[in-house]
């Protein structure tokens, strides 16, 4: 498995904004990481639930898409169709997201993921499946091709 920080196979302007780094990507697994920063807080400034959420979709997505890491163009991208979060304990500092697949199908992928803090306690544990596509439909409904990291972006 390689170790990062890495970039991105995609470019996600949301998951670059947020601070997010991938640290791992091949054989079903990813890892993300994050440092918390004002922004990520909710009022008791603490990591708001859907930094959380988010932080295991894109691990969890990226799991998925890994097993697809040695083609050229990583293969088709994934839609998200249902996830399922518990929160267990408040999210502070830098947190570490960890991702597998566990089945995979022609069309779907079912994953898993979990979030630690600084300490290895467990913050967050998810479900979710996805749906493997090679392309997007836009607002007019016609195909948008998934598009591959831009050259030159982080």
């Amino acid at each position: 498995m390689k170790h990062g920080p890495l970039r991105f196979p995609l470019h996600i302007p949301f998951v670059e904004e947020l601070g997010f780094e991938l640290w791992a990507f091949a054989g079903g697994q990813a890892q993300l990481r994050v440092d918390l920063a004002q922004a990520h807080l909710n009022s008791w400034e603490v990591a708001h639930g859907g930094v959380l959420m988010t932080l295991l979709d894109v691990a969890m997505a990226h799991a998925a898409r890994s097993v697809n890491a040695a083609q050229e163009d990583h293969g088709p991208g994934v839609a998200t169709i249902e996830m399922k979060t518990s929160f267990m304990r408040a999210a502070e500092g830098r947190l570490t997201a960890n991702a597998k697949l566990l089945h995979r199908t022609t069309t779907l992928a079912f994953c898993e993921g979990s979030v630690l803090d600084d300490d290895g306690a467990l913050c967050a544990h998810a479900t979710a499946t996805f749906k493997y596509l090679r392309a997007l439909p836009s607002k007019r409904r016609e195909l948008k091709p998934l598009q591959p990291n831009i050259e030159g972006t982080p």
